[in-house]
């Protein structure tokens, strides 16, 4: 169950990014209580797995879900240029997210 939480709150970390981006410095009132929300249940979904996982395991799956779907949604709507050597390097991320899962 561990695992779940903290992939779901990988994937909440790249919510806060996305809307951290578009609230323009907070002053756009929509993606700021997004980047809120997802923040708190993104940070307490991270928490929560510490209670079963290794703190640097946790934390590196959690920064690498994060960055990859971040970088992804950029690209899938056109805020990001899509190229072969990024998508190689982020299925490399992945790669590692699933070894670490793995060896665990």
């Amino acid at each position: 169950m561990s695992w779940v939480i903290l992939v779901l709150s990988g994937a909440l970390e790249a919510v806060w990014a996305t809307a951290l981006g578009k609230s323009e410095g907070f002053s756009r009132l929509g993606p700021t209580a997004l980047f809120g929300v997802a923040l708190i249940g993104s940070m307490a979904g991270l928490a929560w797995a510490m209670r079963d996982l290794p703190v640097g395991t946790a934390y590196a799956v959690w920064v690498g879900i994060g960055a990859v779907l971040t970088v992804v949604y950029s690209m899938a709507t056109g805020g990001e240029a899509v190229g072969s050597l990024k998508v190689l390097l982020l299925a490399g991320i992945v790669a590692c997210v699933v070894g670490l899962k793995l060896i665990s």
